[in-house]
């Protein structure tokens, strides 16, 4: 490997969080996520958590411009679905590579029927002039401080239980570093042919980018994603979290925690557990639809056993859907 690779490959990950901001991190999402009740997680939805864990202004996510610009810190955030079917853990992940649908398609390709390293070369001189006009917004903004260009990638899974979490530098690619091939996709049914322009590295052969230059153009980066011993990669477990092999943490919202305590006068882990277990025992089945939006969630000990129980039996959205469910069979 080359020096430049070398750099590229120290350069890996960068610490997001203090202690104290990943703590508040977990909350932040785990009341996010129990107010979903299910939904679909937006991109928008995290950079509030993200924000309101580092106390700084939420400007909103953008589609357009940097999520990020604050104090010199410019971030944009990248999310990405990882499908949960056949796996133990989202951390299953972790030390493989990855692809993102979209990194910009604030990209424009004249002509598909040239040379492709001179279109990769194109590309990403455009790719790094959209990092450099960020960097010079972020700079405007902070003129006092060294613009902290970076990439968040949050990786979530379909139950929204598990979720990771890292930084790295936001650095604008060296044409000389790569080469190109065209990637010809021919017609099947319906679907028209495509084409696509593969870029990889010339100094370990991995495939960086594809580029679509059909139904919009765009650039799809390939990331790696760290080890599992990675310092700085952030894990969350907001969802049926286990303590240990006989207590599992069920995180709802506040104000249905404080609901629940009004309804059962007591939910220490055995006393709720036993009474989760005798509605399971009796056969009862909920039948409600309910919402809650709260921005901090809290964690209550559940029996293990009693918990995967429940889980099998009750057909919930989440966590804060269950615990409704049992809020309203506790009424029966």
């Amino acid at each position: 490997m080359n020096l430049l690779g070398v750099v590229f490959k120290l350069m890996r990950t960068l610490s997001a969080f203090s202690d104290e901001e990943a703590r508040l991190a977990k909350l932040y999402l785990a009341g996010a996520v129990a107010a979903m009740m299910g939904r679909k997680l937006e991109e928008g939805d995290w950079s509030a958590v993200y924000c309101k864990a580092k106390g700084i202004p939420d400007a909103g996510w953008s589609n357009l411009n940097i999520d990020i610009n604050y104090n010199g810190l410019g971030l944009e955030l990248k999310l990405l679905r990882i499908s949960s079917l056949g796996r133990r853990s989202i951390r299953d992940v972790c030390g493989t590579a990855l692809m993102h649908p979209s990194a910009t398609r604030s990209i424009r390709i004249d002509n598909v029927n040239v040379d492709p390293d001179v279109v990769m070369r194109d590309i990403l001189t455009q790719y790094g002039q959209l990092i450099s006009d960020r960097t010079n917004t972020v700079r405007a903004q902070s003129p006092s401080m060294v613009p902290d260009m970076r990439t968040g990638w949050l990786l979530w899974e379909d139950n929204l239980a598990e979720f990771l979490y890292f930084e790295e530098s936001m650095v604008s690619p060296d044409p000389n570093r790569y080469y190109a091939t065209w990637n010809d996709t021919p017609a099947r049914g319906a679907r028209k042919p495509s084409r696509s322009l593969w870029i990889y590295d010339k100094a370990t052969g991995k495939k960086c980018y594809s580029v679509t230059t059909s139904a919009g153009i765009k650039i799809q980066p390939y990331f790696d994603v760290p080890a599992p011993t990675d310092p700085n990669l952030c894990f969350f477990r907001v969802q049926g979290e286990p303590v240990d092999s006989r207590t599992t943490l069920l995180w709802v919202t506040y104000s249905t925690a404080q609901a629940l305590t009004a309804r059962l006068g007591n939910i220490a882990q055995q006393y709720i557990s036993g009474r989760i277990s005798a509605l399971l025992d009796s056969g009862y089945q909920p039948v409600v639809q309910a919402t809650h939006d709260e921005e901090c969630a809290r964690a209550i000990p559940i029996d293990t056993d009693v918990y995967n129980r429940w889980v099998a039996l009750w057909a919930a959205k989440s966590d804060e859907h269950r615990a409704l469910l049992l809020l309203k069979a506790l009424q029966v």
